[in-house]
């Protein structure tokens, strides 16, 4: 179990910085909670605040490598061991 979960952070951390080194900018845009509406296709939705995020240069590289390093620590970690109980 330790194994996967070990691999499966790395893997994400490996996907976020690729991520990281794609985009300059992550614009995130909150809807408000939808007013009540009569009509069924008018859900009233308003967009709320937005915040940007600026990864710094340092981000996608530090994730990278920190991902692989996990990757290849889940692969030493031994897995279930089938034995007689001893």
């Amino acid at each position: 179990m330790w194994r996967s979960f070990f691999l499966a952070v790395g893997v994400f951390l490996i996907i976020l910085g690729v991520e990281c080194l794609a985009v300059e900018t992550v614009n995130l845009r909150a809807h408000e909670a939808p007013a009540r509406s009569v009509l069924p296709w008018d859900n009233g939705a308003k967009l709320g605040p937005h915040k940007t995020l600026t990864p710094p240069p340092w981000a996608p590289w530090s994730l990278l490598s920190t991902g692989a390093v996990v990757c290849l620590y889940s692969f030493t970690i031994p897995g279930r061991v089938k034995g007689d109980g001893k």
